[in-house]
């Protein structure tokens, strides 16, 4: 019989990512109310050490691979691990965050457990003793709520920033199951090129300063960049930005590009396509600053400045820089 609550622990150069700590929060919930033990699973090198962590935020149990083998990411080394260590041990439900690895290794292992995947959800609770999630549709114009009664294990992927993260409790221990890596490695890493950045990574940044055609040049991205400089922010843009090659594709929200939940979402300059929408209208707080006050994007915005963002982003930054003082 299934049993347990189990949650992807990504990590990346050893430091646990943000999501996971949501996932274990809400994942502590959903297995008091099943009355089932939370695990959590980490993968990587070195990484044994951040196992303690996982047991104050909620985990019973954390199963700990620590391998050269699985340093970096790869499908092959990630998926036959985690498929063997599912067979083996059979849980209820496997929870990732939605990111890159996460919505390719849950619907890898999906696919080789022979069950389905809730993708993009944004709220997860037990209602007659199933797992029920709740996903946008439509770019977020309507939700659905869906759960899978008879296929065991549910796997489902979660978007960053949407659940609270309980508080730690000092002390707390989990146990630790060393797990081997097994099977057949086909995929080798061999070099990782990464842009350094001061700013926080976008799909798991509280505040996020994204830009739109509105900003009219690349050099005028530096305005963008300076303001989001000054409240600790990250920057993002719209399609259009990156389909001029003003901004790399890498800072692209929207349905093409990345899903955000930020506490703060400021848009300067864009107009609000429904592809975009899609990406940011889970956002906590979301304030736009468009010429055009027929501009779509203040149907979802919760403030909404009507100007010219050349004018409007250096007061905004001077009296936001107050506040934070």
């Amino acid at each position: 019989m299934a049993k347990g609550i189990w949650v992807f622990a990504e990590q990346r150069d050893g430091k646990i990512k943000k999501v996971t700590y949501e996932l274990l929060s809400a994942g502590r919930g959903l297995a008091d109310n099943l009355g089932e033990e939370l695990c959590a699973v980490l993968f990587g090198k070195d990484v044994a050490g951040a196992a303690a962590a996982l047991g104050e935020y909620g985990a019973d149990k954390v199963f700990v691979a620590d391998n050269e083998k699985l340093a970096e990411y790869t499908n092959d080394a990630y998926v036959n691990t985690l498929f063997d260590l599912a067979k083996a041990n059979e849980p209820n439900a496997i929870l990732f965050g939605y990111t890159a690895s996460g919505r390719d290794l849950g619907a890898s292992i999906a696919q080789r457990l022979e069950t389905g995947m809730f993708s993009d959800c944004v709220s997860v609770k037990v209602d007659g003793g199933q797992l029920v999630f709740d996903r946008p549709l439509y770019a977020g114009k309507a939700f659905v709520s869906a759960s899978c009664p008879e296929a065991r294990p549910v796997v489902a992927a979660m978007r960053p920033n949407v659940l609270a993260i309980n508080e730690p409790q000092a002390g707390k221990q989990a146990e630790v199951v060393n797990v081997e890596v097994s099977g057949d490695i086909r995929q080798v890493i061999k070099e990782v090129a990464m842009a350094i950045s001061s700013r926080p990574e976008l799909t798991e940044a509280s505040i996020i300063v994204s830009a739109g055609r509105g900003v009219k040049a690349p050099e005028n991205m530096k305005l963008i960049e300076e303001f989001a400089d000054s409240i600790g922010a990250a920057v993002g843009c719209s399609r259009a930005v990156v389909d001029a090659g003003w901004y790399p594709q890498a800072q692209q929200v929207g349905q093409t590009g990345k899903t955000v939940a930020a506490n703060l979402y400021i848009a300067c300059g864009i107009s609000g396509a429904i592809q975009h929408l899609a990406g940011m209208s889970s956002s906590k707080c979301i304030v736009a600053i468009n010429k055009d006050p027929e501009a779509n994007i203040f149907k979802v915005a919760d403030y909404g400045i009507v100007g010219d963002l050349f004018e409007v982003v250096p007061i905004l930054k001077e009296e936001l820089k107050k506040l934070l003082a």
